[in-house]
This record gives C-alpha cells, structure tokens and sequence, in this order.
C-alpha cells in the first residue's frame, strides 16, 4: 500500500476459491441434523428429498439460480451436480450465468475484498474510479467485465437477424468457451457440453444485456438486421420439458424470475394440454419433489419467499415432498450437494439431454421413455 493508498492490483490480489463438494463427506452432518432443529432440520430434509429426485429415475431436475453465487464460489459445486447428472435443466439470473460463471469461463477471476463491508478499507467511490465493481465482500474487474460484454456481441454477431432464446444464445456460448478456452472451468461449457438446456428468462439484465445493446447499435447504424430475445420462446421451450416428462423435481438456489419461471411451467403446460381437449387439473403433473434455500421472508407477500405450500394453491408444486431452508447460500449448499453426492444416487442415472428436444426436426410431444432411455 504505496503512500497509504491502496492500488488496484493490491485490491485485486486474492481471488475466490470454489469449494469443491467430492473432497468432503457431508453426509455424517447431515445425519446429525435430523435430530436437531430449526434450520439443521429442515436442510437434513431437504438433502433426503434432492437424493430422493436423483433416486426417481423418471423425475428431471431443474435448478434455479439466484443472486450472486458464482461469485461466492460455487461455480464447482454446480458444476459437479451438472458432470454427474444430478440437474437436468437450469434456470438462472443471467448475472450468474453471464456475468459470472461465463466471465470466469473467460479466464477472468473474483476477488476477495480487503476488511469487512462494515469497516471497508476502500470507500465505493474510489472503486468506482479504479474501475472496481463491489458485490458485498467481494470485488470485479469492470475492465474484465468490459471484455465480456464485448465477447457476448461477439458471440451474437454470429447470428443471423431474428429473435432467439436465452438458451439458444447460451448453446453459442458454451460452443465459444469449449473452442476457445476449453481448459477453464465453466457451468455454461459444461451444460453445452452434457446437453442441460439453461434459461435465462431475464437476459438482457446482465452482460448479455450489453451485448445485445452494442449489436443492435451497431446494426442499426449499419442498415443491416439485428438479434433479439425472445422471452416467450424462452417460456415455451422450459414448458417443452414438462410436457416431455410427466414427473419434475424443483432444487430452488434463491427465488427472484427463475423461481417462478419453473414453477409456471406447470400451468404453461396444463394450458396447451387444454387446448387439446385435457383437464384444467390432472392431466399435467404438479413437480413432484421442491426444495428452495433462501433468506427471503415470506410476510411481504413477495414471490422470492413464498412458501412451497402456498405454490400448491396455484397449482404449481405438490406438497408431499417439499420443503423451505431458510439460509444463507453459500454456507448450506455445500452440505446439501456434499450429501448428495456421496450418498451417491446419481450413479445409477442418466441424464436426460433435454438439449437434444430443440434440435431440428426433434419432437416436443410428451416422450419421456424415449428421453429416459438414453
């Protein structure tokens, strides 16, 4: 620290480290805490339902991601659940999946800020003016960040005019990454990879965002075609996946978009099933299984909190295999995906490659023995 004054590089000198959840065995603590309570009680429950969807060999799971947390250091552990076919599809924010997890598949890295957010030794101002950006205790390079944004214009300039899904974007990148950077670690590489369809129902707010901001500047100022997202595509294509497979399980990191957006996936379907003559309830199966971890509350009325059982009402989640951990992320997910993996239920599963339901000529009529059996 020259003059009293810290310098970038020196705020910029501890990168995160992910945890990795195969070097240490959960599963004796989580055995300790079926007997406790509180929280302890309700993440002991909720380890056994996610081993119980991994156990259903006719149940998908879908993952949701919210808040900040690749950069917390959790990119392996959801990678892993990825290798080793413990999610089947992914809905996320596109700040993790974008501005964090393809950031990192970049070569780019988080940082570990100095002091606390309560005493900071550097003030956001002066971070603001190194081009340091804050997310509570931990710092990014925007100069890194800049270059990702002008990757993601990059990747969408292969495309040609028109409107796509988020998913259709993300398949693109993760080919870039697996092309271009094929040694760094990366969920958007490894779902291109295994075929795990991700979701970002809320694309533009992130990188991408920018992204698609500086291709259509451009193409206008061109004359020629620009790209676009489109959500409704995006909808359509995750509800493809409950009418492919009757029997889903929810494992819910956060609330927020993606929370909701797996769960309406429910009424999506049940909605065209109408169309052709189905019940409004029956035909479609609720998710089976549902497990969300969050710190939200549920008094405020606000979707981020709201609790499974209330899910019921609207017919979205069944309550016989539910269940809400109240709990800060990136301390209890590790032990969950720990015990998940060690107890080792996925060993005897195949993935579903749901990414293989939008290739051409491939059909989205309900063929879950087909997808099963592969």
């Amino acid at each position: 620290m020259a003059n009293g004054k810290w310098t970038k590089k020196e705020l910029l000198s501890r990168p995160i480290e992910h945890i990795d959840i195969t070097a240490f065995d959960a599963r004796p603590v989580v055995t300790a805490y079926r007997d406790m309570a509180y929280t302890a009680r309700t993440l002991a429950n909720a380890a056994d339902i996610y081993s119980m969807m991994l156990k259903d060999k006719e149940c998908a799971v879908v993952l949701t991601l919210a808040g900040s947390l690749i950069s917390a250091g959790l990119k392996d552990a959801l990678i892993t659940l990825v290798e080793n076919n413990m999610v089947d599809a992914i809905v996320s924010t596109g700040a993790n999946i974008v501005d964090q997890d393809f950031f990192e598949g970049l070569g780019f890295q988080h940082y570990i800020a100095p002091g606390s957010p309560e005493a900071p030794p550097v003030d956001d101002l002066t971070l603001r003016n190194l081009m340091i950006d804050r997310i509570y205790d931990t710092y990014i390079d925007e100069d890194n960040l800049r270059e990702c944004d002008a990757v993601t214009k990059k990747v969408f300039d292969t495309f040609e005019p028109g409107a796509y899904s988020s998913r259709e974007f993300i398949v693109a990148m993760g080919a870039y990454l697996k092309k271009n950077h094929p040694r760094t670690r990366s969920i958007v590489r490894t779902c291109f990879e295994k075929r795990v369809p991700i979701f970002c129902p809320a694309f533009s707010d992130c990188s991408a965002g920018f992204g698609i901001v500086l291709q259509q500047t451009e193409a206008i100022e061109e004359g020629r075609g620009q790209v676009a997202i489109d959500s409704g595509k995006d909808f359509r294509e995750l509800t493809d996946i409950k009418l492919a497979c009757r029997d889903t399980g929810l494992l819910m990191l956060g609330g927020g978009v993606p929370k909701n957006f797996a769960q309406d996936i429910v009424v999506a379907a049940e909605l065209l099933n109408e169309r052709k003559g189905g019940k409004a309830r029956g035909d479609i199966g609720m998710h089976k299984y549902a497990v969300q971890m969050t710190v939200a509350d549920s008094r405020d009325g606000a979707l981020s909190g709201s609790t499974l059982r209330e899910a019921c009402s609207w017919g979205k989640v069944d309550v016989v295999h539910e269940q809400m951990v109240f709990g800060e992320l990136s301390a209890l997910f590790p032990i969950l995906a720990s015990d998940a993996y060690h107890r080792g239920a996925w060993k005897g599963r195949k993935g579903f490659r749901f990414g293989d339901l939008f290739e051409p000529g491939a059909s989205a009529k309900p063929a879950r023995k087909k997808l099963v059996s592969r």
